[in-house]
C-alpha cells in the first residue's frame, strides 16, 4: 500500500487530514497519511498567496524516483491564487469547470503521475454544510436554523457560492460572529461524520475514492 502526502493551507485543512481523512483511509489500509503546510519561506508555514510555493512542496515530494507514494493536495477555490495557463481556466463559465481546468492545468505543469491536484469547491466550510448535525452541536437555537436554512438550499454544499459575501466560511461568520475555524471547523466535521460529508459533497467523495484507488495500485 503506498503512503499518501497531503500539501495543505491552513491549519484547519491539516487537522481535518490528521482527524477525519486518515483515520477513514486506514479503513481502506492505508495506514501512512501525512498532510504537508505549504512552506511559505524558510521558517513559514501555511497560506496560500503564491502557486510557486505549492509547486515547490509537491516538487519536493516528488525528487524521489520511488513509486511508494502518491502527493495531492487541498485547497480551497475561494481566493485561490493564479495557476498556470489562465487563458484555459479563466474563460471557463462556471466555477466547476473552473475548478477542473486549474487542476488539469496544475497536473499539466508539475508533470507526474503520483501527483494529484485536488481544489475544494468552494473551501473547505462547505464541507460542513453536509449536515446541520455539527452547527446544532455549537450554534444557539437561532443560529442553528439559520444554518438549516442554507443547507435546504443546497443538494450539493460544494454549490454554495464563491462571491465575497456568500462563500461559505462568510456564512458561517454571519451566523456566528466569533466562529473559530481551526478550533471549531473540525469539531463541527467531527460531528457530521466522515461518512455523511462524503455523501453530501460528491466532488469530495471522487476525489478520496480516486487517492484509495491510486494508493492500493501496485
Amino acid at each position: 500500500m503506498k503512503r499518501l502526502y497531503i500539501i495543505v493551507e491552513g491549519q484547519t485543512e491539516q487537522e481535518f487530514v490528521k482527524t477525519l481523512i486518515a483515520p477513514y483511509l486506514q479503513k481502506h489500509e492505508i495506514f501512512e497519511v501525512t498532510p504537508i503546510l505549504i512552506r511559505t519561506s524558510k521558517t513559514g508555514r501555511g497560506g496560500f498567496v503564491n502557486y510557486q510555493h505549492l509547486k515547490k512542496d509537491a516538487e519536493r515530494l516528488l525528487k524521489s524516483e520511488k513509486k511508494d507514494f502518491i502527493v495531492s493536495m487541498f485547497v480551497d477555490f475561494f481566493r485561490c491564487p493564479e495557476v498556470p495557463h489562465k487563458e484555459k481556466w479563466s474563460v471557463k463559465s462556471s466555477h466547476i469547470g473552473q475548478v477542473e481546468e486549474m487542476e488539469r492545468c496544475i497536473k499539466d505543469d508539475i508533470k507526474d503521475v503520483r501527483f494529484i491536484p485536488y481544489i475544494q469547491l468552494h473551501e473547505f466550510e462547505a464541507l460542513l454544510f453536509a449536515s446541520n448535525e455539527g452547527f446544532n452541536s455549537f450554534f444557539d437555537e437561532i443560529q442553528k436554523e439559520k444554518a438549516q436554512r442554507i443547507i435546504n438550499s443546497y443538494d450539493n454544499p460544494e454549490d454554495i457560492n464563491t462571491t465575497p459575501e456568500g462563500a461559505p466560511s462568510k456564512r458561517i461568520l454571519a451566523i456566528k460572529e466569533d466562529y473559530d475555524k481551526v478550533l471549531e471547523g473540525n469539531l463541527i466535521a467531527l460531528e457530521i461524520g466522515f461518512s455523511k460529508i462524503m455523501e453530501k459533497c460528491t466532488r469530495f467523495r471522487a476525489w478520496i475514492e480516486k487517492l484509495i484507488e491510486l494508493c492500493k495500485e501496485s
